[in-house]
């Protein structure tokens, strides 16, 4: 594989640093020298992406049934691309070939930062370019977790030494036409992990608002997740219990106002994404229409969506070991969920996800689509931890975090038990298309330790993806557990009375689109494509 990754702004950028003084001798002005303190922090805000991957990853798991047949607009037949597990045809902000170029573009970023960090004396200068090396390497982090877990397969003891993974660009790139070699997705994780751990060493909360960057906790929750997936279950547990501190309960989402105060769309998910919020550890921004497919508003971007048939029979309006009888409805959540039918077009959603319009041209009326979205909060880490809890077969203090999590966004008060979880799943038949339920059948690779059926560590990790589940709703992170547990979905069209009424497809366990396709571009450049 040779290819340039589409890093044009960055190559052409680390090339006008090289050829000024070459043809000019002198700048003509200073964008191109990072040689201050805040010059380096600056640059760093280039090492967050503005297209977001939660559409594209909510599209490819199973929190969308296609809610009519016919295509009516190039939007619809972007999202049909995307929820065929097919190879996309289609533009569009949350397309994959923007998440791969911004990814890129942010890891592009934190090395000329960190380039630049060097040349300033380093890490142990100062502590501001030690908070800046900090965040580097952890932004550099991500944006390779980001893109591995996309456009790769997902990590797997046994086969991701030969699986293929990507470059780990460490350096700026090197005039306009350098060349890669993909490597494997073992080697990444395995850089990823060093660059978090040197990275946790600097990484500091010196920011004027610190929820915009990796600050201390969200670098923690961010370690959290990736040693979950690593399968190091001890250090996820490790960093989470850092990131938490010893009354996680206080650190969580207060659903208790956002029900009690916040009474319209727009003030609560401006609440819900709020920089105020202690659940919030990192917020990031996009161009995206996000708000409009999880909005109220009419038809719009409804093609696809969360149905009751979802909702009621396998999300989070089923029912639940404490609930076990009947379905729930919305006065069982502190902060309720939001049923829309129109024009048979049925969704639930929680009014979370920001939707703002820029416009560019407000004669034309005519600009771009944004969202404010949480990418890590002290929810999702709770629910990470309890999972490693489980993996590691430390069952109570899982129950311990399980607890706090249905407490906090049920109204019913309940003490989980692992007889009270066992027994409500041991009973339960497992999905079918046209008899969905919670319980699908698990299939996962080592790290995961091997789950049998029928058994208490079956239960106790259904339980455990159904909650996360429900508390990632809308963010694009249940493909991952799809991914990891090896969780066979199908492609499901309902009729206009909201019924099942055929399955066009089915995403096997070990088949090749879990690994989203190279972008086109990309693969056109020289870039070895993935499997299909």
């Amino acid at each position: 594989m040779k290819n340039r990754i589409y890093l044009f702004a960055i190559a052409a950028f680390a090339f006008c640093a090289g050829a000024c003084d070459k043809f000019l001798d002198t700048m003509p002005d200073n964008r191109a020298e990072i040689d201050t303190e805040d010059k380096v922090a600056a640059l760093l805000v280039s090492a967050y992406t503005n297209h977001n991957y939660t559409m594209v990853t909510e599209l490819l798991a199973d929190n969308m049934d296609n809610n009519r047949e016919v295509v009516t607009s190039e939007a619809d037949r972007f999202f049909q691309n995307i929820w065929n597990w097919a190879d996309n045809t289609e533009s569009n902000n949350e397309s994959d070939e923007n998440i791969w170029e911004d990814n890129w573009a942010a890891i592009a970023a934190a090395n000329q930062a960190l380039v630049a960090i060097e040349e300033l004396g380093g890490p142990e200068e100062s502590l501001k370019l030690a908070g800046s090396y900090g965040e580097a390497l952890i932004a550099r982090a991500y944006a390779h977790f980001i893109l591995v877990n996309i456009f790769c397969l997902q990590y797997n003891e046994e086969t991701s030494s030969t699986d293929l993974g990507l470059p780990y660009m460490d350096q700026p790139e090197q005039g306009l036409n350098p060349s890669y070699e993909r490597s494997n997705v073992a080697e990444v994780y395995r850089r990823i992990d060093e660059d978090i751990q040197e990275g946790l060493k600097y990484v500091s909360d010196d920011y004027l608002v610190p929820k915009y960057h990796f600050n201390r906790q969200a670098a923690l929750a961010f370690a959290t997740r990736f040693y979950l997936f690593y399968g190091k279950y001890d250090l996820a547990i490790k960093y989470a219990t850092e990131c938490l501190g010893s009354a996680p309960q206080t650190m969580l989402r207060d659903y208790k106002d956002l029900q009690a105060n916040y009474s319209t769309i727009a003030d609560a998910r401006i609440a819900y994404n709020s920089s105020e919020s202690p659940a919030n550890l990192l917020i990031q921004t996009g161009y995206s229409n996000m708000g409009l497919m999880w909005g109220n508003y009419s038809g719009s971007w409804k093609h696809y969506g969360f149905t009751s048939q979802i909702a009621t029979t396998e999300g989070f309006m089923a029912p639940t070991p404490w609930h076990p009888g009947s379905v729930m409805t919305a006065s069982n959540f502190v902060w309720q969920p939001k049923n829309y039918s129109i024009s048979k077009l049925d969704y639930w959603i929680f009014w979370k996800i920001d939707y703002e319009f820029e416009y560019t041209d407000p004669v034309a009326g005519i600009g771009y689509r944004h969202t404010v979205y949480p990418s890590f909060t002290t929810d999702q880490c709770l629910l990470d931890r309890a999972e490693a809890y489980i993996l590691s077969g430390n069952f109570q203090n899982a129950l311990n975090d399980l607890n706090l999590w249905v407490n906090n966004f049920y109204t019913d008060k309940v003490d989980l038990t692992v007889d009270m979880i066992h027994n409500f799943y041991k009973e339960m038949p497992y999905y079918k298309w046209n008899a969905p339920t919670q319980k699908k059948h698990l299939n996962p690779r080592a790290p995961i330790p091997t789950i049998t059926e029928g058994s208490e560590l079956e239960s106790m990790v259904h339980f455990v993806l159904n909650c996360r589940r429900t508390e990632t709703i809308g963010l694009g992170q249940r493909w991952f557990d799809v991914k990891r547990y090896g969780i066979k979905i199908y492609r499901r069209h309902l009729d206009s009375d909201a019924a099942i009424a055929k399955v066009t497809d089915s995403l096997e366990v070990n088949d090749p689109r879990r690994a989203l396709q190279i972008p086109q571009k990309s693969r056109d450049a020289g870039f070895e494509g993935n499997p299909r």
